[in-house]
């Protein structure tokens, strides 16, 4: 018998009683969720200084561990989004009466039981509470060692509301952040219905490799932004800087600059906002040679394109068309979220249509590949596959549906 099997029975049991909590009730314990999140603000950032003691703030993760007032005011005001939101459950799909009187109709149910591996962003365990709950998904949350303690604090939270609310605590329930734990969850077959791994590309392969539940991959973010011979600089340098500087540590900043040859004269102005911000330049041969005088910038070696690099470093990759900016994108995407910067309407029509990835922009920040940006309340992570779900995966990602067949005494013949 597994160690945690008993953890995953409760879980499966008791998700199956969300079924009886109605939508109203479910706003109400978000609510209240919001409301003695901000009341216990210091006890969780007290608990959350001891995970950050444990990691150099040189770590690229530091950012994405660290709650802050400001960031547990954001992290409320996504509980209250979700709450406002209207529930996905039992929506009619489809509806229709076959030529043998037999009444079919297809409606939205919760998928069953997630599983939901993550590194060091105690407010995904927020988020994924607050979707589970909406969608009528039991929940069973692995967080990293690195956030342990921001974790186990959040969770008292959490079942504390719903204790005061009748609603079963067994159902959202935090494997111990040890490796054992994680093994289990990838095996947990009948008890758990998908893995939604949150991190790295290397726990997103480990995930992916080794899990005998389903997987829906999301998180890794090679992000590039193209600078189409026909572009606004000034607008551009604003651009680049907000995709690059606003939070390095996230799948969403940019990882590349693909620059137009004709810009190389104009490439020391374009790149200057984000010197003066910290960022590390790794220009190619042509790019490097007119910028080699920057302390900031050095010569890319082969490594520095199609890498992630959750820091302020970002990769400058020159071209003399769309169409090798097109190739270098194909060749190094992980079909997360992908730019053009231009004025030129063909070279933006193509780009939307041709680049395979979740989020295509035009004239627009990577940085908003987020689920409340795009009003979905909140997320449970970006799909960057396409099956079942793709881009920021919200509340109708999280159902699946059922038939419902009606007769009046049919038998087939």
């Amino acid at each position: 018998m597994s160690k945690f099997q008993f953890i995953f029975e409760e879980t499966k049991n008791s998700a199956r009683k969300l079924f009886q909590v109605d939508d109203i009730l479910v706003k109400k314990v978000l609510t209240e969720l919001a409301e003695i999140t901000i009341q216990q603000s210091e006890f969780l950032m007290a608990e959350n200084r001891r995970d950050l003691e444990r990691m150099s703030p040189e770590n690229p993760m530091y950012d994405r561990l660290e709650l802050t007032s400001t960031r547990i005011e954001g992290i409320c005001e996504e509980l209250q989004n979700v709450a406002s939101l209207p529930s996905p459950l039992n929506l009619p799909l489809e509806e229709k009466t076959l030529e043998n009187g037999l009444r079919l109709s297809k409606h939205t149910v919760p998928l069953g039981v997630l599983g939901i591996i993550y590194e060091s962003r105690p407010n995904v365990t927020f988020d994924v509470f607050a979707l589970a709950l909406k969608s009528g998904n039991g929940l069973v949350l692995k967080g990293g060692s690195d956030a342990e303690f921001s974790n186990l604090a959040i969770m008292i939270l959490i079942h504390r509301v719903l204790d005061r609310n009748g609603i079963p605590k067994e159902a959202f329930q935090l494997l111990p952040a040890v490796r054992e734990a994680t093994k289990e969850l990838l095996e947990a077959v009948n008890y758990v219905d998908v893995i939604i791994p949150r991190g790295s590309q290397n726990l997103i392969s480990f995930v992916r490799d080794n899990a005998k539940v389903p997987v829906i991959e999301t998180g890794a973010g090679i992000v590039h932004t193209y600078l189409d011979h026909e572009a606004d600089i000034d607008s551009a340098k604003d651009i680049l800087h907000n995709a690059k500087t606003r939070r390095p540590s996230v799948c969403n900043s940019l990882d590349c600059l693909i620059l137009h040859e004709s810009h190389l004269d104009r490439l020391s102005e374009i790149i200057e906002p984000l010197i003066h911000s910290g960022v590390q330049i790794f220009a190619d041969e042509k790019s490097f040679g007119v910028l080699d005088s920057h302390p900031s910038v050095h010569q890319a070696k082969p490594e520095h394109f199609g890498t992630e690099f959750l820091s302020l470093k970002m990769s400058i990759k020159t071209v003399n068309d769309l169409e090798e900016a097109l190739n270098h994108i194909h060749n190094f995407s992980s079909k997360h979220s992908e730019a053009i910067i231009s004025n030129n309407q063909e070279s933006i029509d193509r780009f939307l249509n041709e680049v395979d990835a979740a989020a295509v922009y035009a004239n627009a920040s990577t940085a908003f590949t987020d689920g409340a940006q795009f009003g979905l309340g909140a997320e449970i992570g970006i799909s960057t596959q396409k099956l079942h779900a793709r881009g920021p995966m919200a509340l109708k990602e999280l159902t699946s549906y059922k038939w419902r067949v009606v007769g009046d005494g049919h038998v087939r013949p």
